[in-house]
């Protein structure tokens, strides 16, 4: 029996980018919203994120004279694509291409953001549809001030968020992290004193005033257990447990699932991300509530082995192990090599995460891990940050006076790691990466200092190794939906009541970004997607063919 008993148009489980999304566009539209955060803080890893937001032909854009459309867009996404995914994807990319501009304006018009072009390009320029400048987007820095009085608890980002995203690429933080923080201290000093926050952390923010501003309740401790059903109307609520209350939830409308990843699952990570890994970078709560909840009432799940995939330096977060995911491997005289000792990729291609978790067709174990960064000294003089990291973790790096005797501390076939460096050090004497073609990768780095590009002996030793195995930032597989945000069953029919949107759904967008934002970009929209489904009647919008030419 239910402690208590809520009632709503709209519930949406979780409180990311693509959950607050959602909540706004429904309760703009006149809808009541209730958001239930399993957390005790709000934002998920969307507030720890770096902010960056992939739109393409946005207002922004348009402004500054930059030709751009929903159609190149759509170009642009199936060029990139992998092999086969147009026949099941065509429709949502098509969805996205249309809806994401439109998303970017409604959150200007209904919340305190602002948001402002990178210099950043897309990164797969050599497709068709790619633009060199235009499609990236972050928010501008935002006071705490817009939530209104009370307290309202944002995730807090083990990454400094003082700074902007615009700062962090056009300055040369990584590498010169005093100096930078000497020439913005004024400013700095000014967003400390105001709170003013930035990145992820202004996103969310703005996400919530605008949702407060619209009569959305919040509520935070609040884990959602179990969906409940009615055989005609489909998903008519949720029970939720709150500081040891259960609730009974009825939503009049429908539940949207934006509950983020299932990465912190270790049953359903192992099932299908099978090998070694070095860390997850994601809050502790990415447990798969959703996707649990969604399989109990038939969803058809898919895409479940993909996910957004990086190496990491060893740090804690609330008192426990993690993995900070940045770009450290953006170094001229730095390689990855595979468990035989052998390079493997293009250490600087933007889906590295894509190469670190190729899987052996029989087995479907990865075929490279575990993988070694491999430098010699003068890196940790390049970049302080892997220095102190370095200090700060036993064990984490491994030094050689020899590369040999770096091999067999790491375990690699002998003569293999010799091998590899001699050849690569030749290519650094010809300036052409005969192998991988690294020397024509500055391009995707473009306007970015983190981006130290480039080909550099490793010659100099003592010689190191730090493990560079995956680290997940989010799964991003789930219930199937249609292009209206509505979750699928297996046997093919729409869920009636059911929504689900973010790194939570089956996302059309998998493993292969298109851009630094295709993470935050596509889960806003979805949200946004949702939302206005379940304000035009939801299960009675008409669907698109679920193949297209």
């Amino acid at each position: 029996m239910a402690d208590a008993v809520l009632e709503c148009d709209v519930l949406v489980v979780g409180s990311g980018s693509a959950a607050l999304s959602a909540a706004l566009a429904a309760s703009v539209a006149g809808l009541s919203v209730l958001v239930m955060e399993k957390a005790a803080s709000l934002g998920g890893t969307s507030a720890m994120s770096g902010g960056a937001v992939w739109v393409p032909a946005n207002h922004h854009a348009l402004a500054q004279g930059v030709a751009d459309s929903p159609e190149e867009a759509l170009a642009y996404l199936r060029a990139t694509a992998p092999a086969g995914w147009r026949e099941t994807e065509d429709p949502l990319w098509r969805q996205f291409a249309r809806r994401a501009p439109e998303m970017l304006a409604f959150l200007e018009d209904h919340t305190p953001l602002r948001f402002e072009l990178t210099p950043e390009s897309d990164p797969l320029m050599a497709f068709d549809g790619a633009k060199p400048f235009g499609r990236m987007v972050t928010p501008a820095p935002l006071r705490a001030a817009v939530l209104g009085p009370g307290s309202w608890p944002i995730r807090p980002s083990p990454l400094p968020q003082v700074y902007t995203y615009q700062e962090v690429i056009r300055e040369d933080i990584y590498h010169h992290p005093l100096r930078v923080a000497a020439k913005l201290a004024p400013r700095l000093a000014w967003r400390w004193l105001t709170a003013t926050r930035t990145k992820g952390a202004a996103l969310i923010t703005g996400l919530l005033a605008g949702c407060l501003a619209h009569g959305c309740r919040v509520e935070t401790s609040a884990r959602v257990l179990e969906l409940i059903t009615d055989d005609v109307q489909g998903v008519t609520g949720a029970w939720v447990a709150q500081h040891g209350r259960l609730i009974r939830v009825a939503a009049v409308r429908g539940v949207v699932l934006a509950s983020g990843g299932f990465e912190w699952d270790a049953r359903r990570r192992a099932a299908h991300f099978p090998g070694p890994f070095d860390a997850i970078s994601s809050p502790r709560t990415n447990e798969g509530d959703g996707h649990r909840m969604a399989e109990s009432v038939g969803a058809r799940l898919a895409h479940m082995d993909q996910a957004t995939i990086s190496g990491s330096l060893p740090t804690r977060y609330e008192g426990r192990p993690y993995g900070l995911s940045v770009f450290f491997q953006y170094e001229p005289n730095i390689i990855l090599v595979n468990r035989h000792g052998r390079r493997f990729t293009n250490e600087f291609q933007f889906n590295l995460g894509e190469a670190l978790d190729t899987r052996c067709e029989q087995s479907g174990l990865p075929l490279h891990l575990p993988a070694w960064l491999i430098a010699d000294s003068r890196l940790l003089w390049r970049a302080p940050l892997l220095l102190a990291f370095s200090l700060r973790t036993k064990g984490w790096l491994r030094r050689d006076a020899t590369l040999g005797g770096l091999a067999a501390k790491l375990g690699l076939p002998p003569g293999a790691l010799e091998d590899t460096v001699a050849r690569f050090n030749a290519c650094c004497e010809q300036g052409v990466d005969q192998d991988f073609q690294r020397h024509l990768s500055a391009g995707h780095g473009a306007g970015d200092r983190r981006f130290h590009g480039g080909l550099m002996k490793i010659a100099r030793g003592p010689f190191i190794a730090v493990p560079f195995n995956r680290s997940f930032l989010a799964t991003k597989g789930g219930p199937r939906t249609d292009e209206f945000g509505r979750v699928i069953h297996r046997d093919g029919t729409i869920i009636r009541g059911l929504y689900c949107a973010g790194v939570a759904m089956a996302n059309p967008i998998g493993s292969r970004g298109v851009g630094a934002g295709t993470t935050l970009g596509p889960n806003l929209t979805w949200g946004y997607i949702c939302g206005c489904t379940l304000a035009r009647g939801g299960d009675s919008v008409s669907p698109s063919p679920e193949k297209t030419e």
